[in-house]
């Protein structure tokens, strides 16, 4: 797997990294083409199979038999489905390249607008797509390219994210999905206002965390006269109870942690803790969580986690901040293009 995508997937699919490398990448390609599939496709509907026949009896061969001529491989769909990237109130298309290199429209109904891209069905069909999903090269490209887009967007206002591979077969399509959801949209819209996400992850050396729980937890004393089995079990209780008093401190140091962010937060998403293969991280994570927070309070956000890192580094804590994210983590999951 590419180092970049590894980089790529650690910042954007969280739930899928607390798996193994290889099970994370099958389950992104499975969640990728499930969303392809979604409303407003750009693809023909494939055409219902006929009716079995019963074959008929096979003749036994009277010499060397002929092989079998190969089916010829059906025609790549021709034409364009418009890519979707983001809905907004305001704003122009950003200035940027669309995941096929053609620019960004803007495609408006009701009040909203929603950001696209033309893209050949021959690649972006679903036969094609189907098969695109499998080579990790193209899919990282895709992805970086519908990324660069939102973040251009999120400069220039509030974005509702679309879910990568949301393809509509045209403006109509684009539109329709505008106006049915559009009282969704436009509560979305008003929910993210003046707001960005940031994310806050915690980590931690487990063993200064285990050096501290020593200081609390002091080795019990052996009645004299006791022999070697009963020091040894007295070491394995020992061993034990300061496990669980490192447990305890990371559990009391993370709800510690997201408890204060919160205060500064308009709402709070906590993802599973991402794969260390696959994020490079080192430590382990005790908090992996997004931050819907005011812009005019992003300030004392990053005051807020260097006073948290100086506050728990006794317990080898260590806060990384990253942002602004489009919002994923805070737009409502549905079956919808809005997914």
């Amino acid at each position: 797997m590419p180092d970049d995508l590894a980089r790529w997937a650690a910042r954007r699919a969280p739930e899928l990294l607390a798996r193994a490398e290889s099970e994370a990448v099958e389950e992104l390609k499975r969640i990728l083409l499930e969303a392809a599939m979604s409303t407003g496709p750009a693809r023909p509907e494939p055409p219902q199979p006929a009716p079995p026949r019963p074959a008929p009896p096979r003749p036994e061969p009277l010499g060397p038999v002929a092989p079998a001529a190969e089916h010829p491989a059906e025609p790549a769909p021709e034409g364009h489905g418009l890519w979707a990237y983001c809905v907004t109130r305001e704003g122009h298309p950003p200035a940027v390249a669309g995941v096929n290199g053609s620019p960004v429209e803007r495609v408006e109904d009701k009040g909203l607008a929603a950001f696209v891209s033309r893209v050949p069905l021959g690649e972006f069909g679903e036969e094609p797509l189907r098969r695109n999903l499998n080579d990790l090269a193209w899919l990282e490209r895709v992805a970086r390219s519908h990324e660069a887009v939102l973040e251009r967007a999120l400069d220039h206002g509030t974005i509702v994210p679309l879910r990568i591979c949301t393809i509509f077969a045209d403006e109509s399509g684009v539109a329709r999905m505008l106006s049915d959801q559009e009282a969704a949209l436009r509560a979305v819209l008003d929910a993210l206002a003046g707001r960005q996400e940031w994310g806050v992850k915690l980590l931690v050396d487990r063993a200064a965390l285990e050096n501290v729980a020593a200081e609390r937890v002091p080795p019990e004393e052996a009645p004299e006269g006791q022999g070697a089995g009963g020091a040894y079990m007295l070491r394995r209780r020992h061993e034990r109870h300061l496990r669980e008093e490192a447990d305890r401190l990371a559990e009391g140091l993370a709800d510690d942690v997201h408890a204060r962010l919160l205060d500064w937060a308009s709402d709070a998403v906590v993802n599973p803790p991402q794969n260390r293969e696959l994020s490079g991280h080192e430590g382990d994570m005790l908090l992996n969580a997004a931050y819907l927070v005011e812009i005019g309070k992003v300030d004392r956000l990053r005051e807020l986690v260097d006073e948290l890192q100086e506050q728990h580094r006794g317990l080898g804590a260590q806060l990384e901040l990253t942002g602004p994210w489009p919002p994923y983590n805070f737009v409502p999951r549905t079956e919808t293009a809005l997914a």
